[in-house]
């Protein structure tokens, strides 16, 4: 009998352009070929040689691909997601340096910046020359940014920075942070090159998730910046939060690669493995199992690619990438979860790809938004009453 992979199924290709589909083929190759391989000893050792990576993925032309000019490719909301969905579908981690990049450093600065910082940082990001990192969230603050004490004073021309930001990705190996700070005029962002005197970024370890990934702290130190440094075009809280909307969306598609390489994981586990002189796959439980899981990465595809074309056409409110980040990622994570119990004790060694997504997803989960937030934010747009303030 013929068989078909979970989105052929759902047939998601039939709503996608060739260049769509050409764009996450090449992706797709690139992730097979050179990154998969690595991945279990990446994550085993803790480990990432993110400037030959970085190199590599801009050679490919996926840094801050869906961004205008300055040597971005300038393709289509729905392609970058799908390029996300290939990259996450090698490791959260690896998505997690497009998406820091891409669509948190880079989008800041061509979003926010100055014509000269766009010309200074923006060419050099998108080839991976030079690498970013994005600076918002605190040891004490993450879901309310707005209570951030780092804190940004003028001097003269300059500013003087100081305070501390956590859980950073790609923060000790950046050249550039996008750092966002308290001022008398409200919250600012700051390009902050990591050579100025007082920055520093300790490297995070003995992390369980997220481990093919650089994880940092940012120590601000009196770090003191020209007045050029400061983005114009970022008043308040607006800026940061425009940005993690960029992020969040690359979510909505990457969290289904993930999904997505658990579950034809274990497809191919389970015709492989024979229990009682059958295949496990041709059990009811299992199929049950398949048939459900199924149904959810397909029910969260046409969500991303709904989203996707919303984007495209200018009309995405960010509730709805809210929408889409929830049910996504929630979804993702127990799929990773059932496919493990198809492969048993198998399921949790680094043999297969499974327990290395479900621990990443349960960063991914939290990430540019917990689940809670997203829900509140939901349920603010449905009953018009804000419960988190």
């Amino acid at each position: 009998m013929a068989t078909q992979t979970p989105l052929e199924f759902v047939n998601t290709d039939a709503l996608l352009s060739e260049e769509d589909i050409a764009i996450r083929g090449t992706v797709r190759t690139h992730v097979e070929t050179r990154i998969k391989p690595h991945l279990a000893d990446w994550y085993e050792s803790a480990s990432i040689p993110v400037r030959e990576l970085a190199t590599e993925l801009g050679d490919l032309g996926v840094l801050g691909m869906h961004l205008e000019g300055y040597g971005c490719a300038g393709m289509s909301a729905t392609a970058y997601g799908l390029a996300c969905m290939e990259l996450e579908a090698g490791d959260s981690g690896v998505r997690s340096l497009v998406s820091v990049q891409g669509s948190l450093a880079m989008f800041a600065i061509w979003k926010h910046g100055s014509e000269e910082q766009k010309q200074e940082w923006l060419p050099r990001m998108a080839t991976g020359e030079a690498i970013g990192c994005f600076g918002l969230t605190e040891p004490d603050f993450g879901s309310n940014p707005g209570g951030m004490r780092t804190r940004a004073r003028r001097d003269g021309d300059d500013w003087v920075l100081t305070g501390n930001k956590m859980w950073i990705t790609n923060g000790s190996v950046a050249d550039v942070a996008v750092v966002w700070a308290q001022t008398d005029e409200g919250v600012r962002g700051f390009v902050v090159p990591t050579d100025t005197p007082g920055f520093s970024a300790p490297e995070i370890t003995r992390k369980m998730s997220l481990r093919a990934s650089v994880t940092s702290e940012l120590v601000l130190d009196d770090v003191r910046l020209p007045g050029s440094a400061v983005l114009p075009e970022a008043v308040g809280l607006s800026g940061p939060l425009s940005c993690l909307n960029e992020a969040r969306f690359g979510i909505v598609f990457g969290s289904l690669g993930a999904a997505r390489d658990c579950l034809e994981t274990a497809i191919s586990y389970a015709g492989d493995r024979a229990i009682f002189d059958k295949p496990l796959s041709a059990y009811q439980l299992t199929q049950a199992k398949l048939a459900d899981m199924t149904l959810e990465l397909g029910k969260g595809m046409l969500l991303a690619l709904h989203l996707g074309r919303l984007k495209d056409a200018g009309t995405l409110h960010h509730t709805q990438v809210s929408l889409g980040k929830l049910n996504n990622t929630r979804e993702a994570i127990a799929i990773a979860r059932e496919c493990r119990t198809i492969l048993g004790a198998a399921g949790i060694t680094l043999d297969h790809p499974i327990m290395r997504h479900a621990n990443n997803l349960e960063s991914v989960l939290t990430y540019e938004g917990t689940s809670e937030v997203h829900q509140l934010i939901i349920g603010q747009v449905l009953t018009g009453q804000s419960a988190h303030r």
